[in-house]
């Protein structure tokens, strides 16, 4: 007869088991975002972005809309690395692109300010990423002008890779169709919800004359202005930038309530007031204009929609573990 084998149980099996499999889990937490990344590196990390921010945003408002500008910027180049944040000797680094020209220096002293504040305590010093400490920025600058306060998911790591030859036909522009729009931000896992939600940042924006003059003259042969665009707003917009200004001569995107972030961009919207082609049709176009009166009725469904649009926006193309790098100086590499 055939010996039958023998099983062995080891009494240590289970927790051995137990042990591999949580510590594969251990291992694999660092790969990913969570809002308490920090708890045993940094514990105080919100409250220090958070006071540096507010100190900034004291000094001038411009702090909200140019920090969460920059933000916007560095996750849609590279994903949200702090790529837009590296300076370049040679002026070839994605912020030396003609469409990060624009970007206000108060967004860049804002991180800078957050950082020194970080890194004053030891036990953080060098421990929070550029990114992170960006994306943290982003959400206070929003909250101090008005707006939600969300979760921000943490763990990012910096990127070592900033090219202004990267940034080419990645950052939407003003002219740009709403089927250009939604193409591009699918692109990132954004929906048209988080589209139209993520415009709405533009109620505490500015843009210079320069980036819609075409709207308001010469717009075809058959009409100066921009038939979409409500004519007395268009006067008022000819008196702030007549022909031959300076096209870097800045003003608000929102002409009511600039200096708050509220619902006001969408109301604007169904009044004929969207400054960009790309915010108009927002409106004109049925795809998207249900959700707009939602968000101009209803204050409470756009802070909801932002606050989840804008986590959504900070998953894009992390590095975590051990990609990138945590950059002693946002400015350079280590």
């Amino acid at each position: 007869m055939k010996k039958q084998k023998t099983l062995i149980f080891h009494p240590l099996l289970p927790f051995l088991l137990l042990l591999q499999i949580f510590g594969v889990a251990s291992n694999a937490q660092p790969n990913r975002l969570s809002t308490n990344f920090y708890r045993n590196i940094c514990p105080n990390v919100e409250s220090l972005v958070r006071a540096a921010v507010e100190t900034k945003f004291r000094q001038t408002f411009v702090t909200a809309p140019a920090t969460l500008r920059l933000f916007f910027h560095d996750c849609f180049v590279r994903g949200c690395d702090a790529s837009i944040l590296l300076a370049s000797p040679n002026g070839k680094a994605e912020k030396d692109h003609p469409d990060n020209l624009s970007l206000a220096g108060d967004g860049f002293d804002t991180v800078i300010k957050a950082k020194s504040a970080v890194d004053s305590i030891a036990q953080c010093r060098n421990k929070v990423s550029c990114a992170d400490i960006l994306a943290l920025a982003a959400r206070d600058a929003v909250n101090l002008a008005g707006g939600p306060f969300y979760p921000v998911e943490l763990g990012r790591r910096d990127g070592r890779i900033s090219t202004i030859a990267g940034v080419q036909r990645k950052i939407p522009g003003p002219g740009f169709s709403l089927n250009h729009l939604i193409s591009m931000f699918s692109r990132h896992k954004l929906h048209l919800t988080d589209l139209i939600a993520l415009s709405g940042a533009h109620t505490i924006g500015f843009s210079h004359c320069g980036r819609f003059s075409h709207r308001i003259y010469n717009f075809s042969r058959s009409s100066s202005i921009d038939p979409t665009l409500n004519m007395a707003y268009a006067m008022q917009l000819r008196q702030t930038c007549p022909k031959n200004v300076d096209p870097r001569i800045a003003i608000n995107m929102d002409p009511t309530t600039f200096n708050t972030f509220d619902n006001a961009y969408y109301k604007n919207l169904i009044e004929g007031k969207g400054l960009f082609t790309s915010d108009q049709e927002l409106f004109t176009d049925a795809r998207s204009r249900a959700t707009v009166n939602l968000f101009a009725s209803n204050s409470a469904a756009f802070g909801d929609a932002f606050a989840q649009a804008m986590i959504k926006l900070g998953r894009i193309g992390v590095l975590t573990g051990k990609k990138g790098e945590i950059r002693i100086d946002c400015s350079k590499p280590n």
